[in-house]
C-alpha cells in the first residue's frame, strides 16, 4: 500500500499536509483533507509553507543548454575557407550564378539553425580584396567555439549538480515514511523539513530570511544528545538543501550564521531550530 494509503488508513490527516501541498492526493483524500483543513490552523500554516517550498523546488533545476549549438559552431569552423589572395575556386555544381553571396564577415546561417548543416559545400567565388574577411571569419568562429566549449562545460557541470540534487529530493519525497514538519516565527522567517527516517535524509528549506552579506552564510547542523553538532551543509539563498546521514538519535536541526565557507562547529547562536520527533527521529 502506498504511503498515502497508510496515512489515510491511520486517520493521520495532519500527515497529508505535504502531499496536499504537492498536489499528490486522490480526489477522495483531497476532499477529506480540505474539510479537515478548514478547522486546523496548524495544517493551514504548514500547507502554506510547503506550497512556497514546492515553488522553489520547481525552479531549482536549470534547463539544459541547446546541445546542437556546439556542433553547428564546429561545423562552421570546418566549412569556412581560408584562401590566399587571387585564388578563385570553381562554383559548386547545381548552384546558380545569380545565387546571393553570403556576407563573408558573418558566421554561416546554419550555425543559428536556419539552414541544414553543409556537406562538401565549396565557398562562393570572391574577389581578392575580400580574402582577409575569410580569415577573420574563421578566426571569429574559432574564438566563438572556444568560448562556447568553456561555457558548455561549466553549464553542464551545473546541470549535472542540479539534476543530482533533484534526484535526491525525489528520493526523499517518495520514501514510504516521508513526513513534513515546519516552523515560522513572528517575523515570517521559517524553516521546513521533509524527512525520511529510513533514508536518513531530509529536504530542508529556509524562507523569509534577509540576504546575508557576501562574507556570511547560513549553515545547517544536526543536533543530537551529548554529541557535538555536525554540519549538514550550507544554504545557497532559497535553494533547498538535502541533508544526509541523519540517524535515529537526531533530535533537531539548527541553522546558524557562519563565515563564508562554513565552520567546523557553530560560532553563533542558532537563528532557528526545528525538532525532528514528529518526523520519526529522536529515538
Amino acid at each position: 500500500m502506498s504511503v498515502l494509503g497508510r496515512l489515510f488508513r491511520r486517520e493521520d490527516l495532519h500527515s497529508l499536509a505535504a502531499p496536499y501541498a504537492l498536489d499528490a492526493l486522490g480526489p477522495d483524500e483531497r476532499r477529506r483533507f480540505e474539510k479537515h483543513l478548514s478547522g486546523c490552523d496548524a495544517c493551514t500554516s504548514e500547507v502554506r509553507l510547503l506550497s512556497e517550498d514546492a515553488v522553489r523546488l520547481a525552479w531549482s533545476t536549470a534547463a539544459p543548454p541547446p546541445f546542437a549549438m556546439r556542433d553547428r559552431v564546429m561545423s562552421a569552423v570546418r566549412a569556412t575557407p581560408q584562401e590566399s589572395p587571387g585564388h578563385s575556386p570553381a562554383r559548386a555544381p547545381g548552384r546558380s550564378a545569380e545565387a546571393p553571396r553570403r556576407r563573408s564577415h558573418q558566421l554561416p546561417a546554419h550555425v543559428w539553425g536556419t539552414e541544414p548543416l553543409p556537406s562538401a559545400r565549396r565557398a562562393p567565388r570572391m574577389r581578392p580584396m575580400f580574402a582577409p574577411f575569410a580569415t577573420l571569419t574563421a578566426a571569429a568562429a574559432l574564438v566563438v567555439a572556444a568560448l562556447f566549449a568553456v561555457q558548455y562545460t561549466q553549464t553542464q557541470d551545473k546541470l549535472d549538480t542540479a539534476q543530482a540534487q533533484a534526484r535526491d529530493i525525489a528520493d526523499v519525497l517518495s520514501a514510504p515514511d516521508a513526513r513534513a514538519t515546519a516552523d515560522r516565527d513572528a517575523k515570517g522567517q521559517g524553516i521546513t523539513a521533509i524527512a525520511s527516517a529510513s533514508e536518513g535524509r531530509a529536504v530542508v528549506t529556509l524562507s523569509g530570511y534577509e540576504e546575508l552579506p557576501g562574507d556570511r552564510v547560513h549553515q545547517l547542523w544536526l543536533m543530537r544528545p551529548d554529541v557535538q553538532p555536525r554540519s549538514l551543509g550550507l544554504f545557497k539563498g532559497d535553494t533547498p538543501l538535502v541533508a544526509t546521514g541523519l540517524d535515529k538519535s537526531a533530535t533537531s536541526l539548527a541553522v546558524t550564521v557562519e563565515p563564508d565557507g562554513g565552520s567546523e562547529q557553530p560560532t553563533s547562536a542558532p537563528v532557528v531550530q526545528l525538532a525532528l520527533e514528529s518526523v520519526g527521529f529522536g529515538e
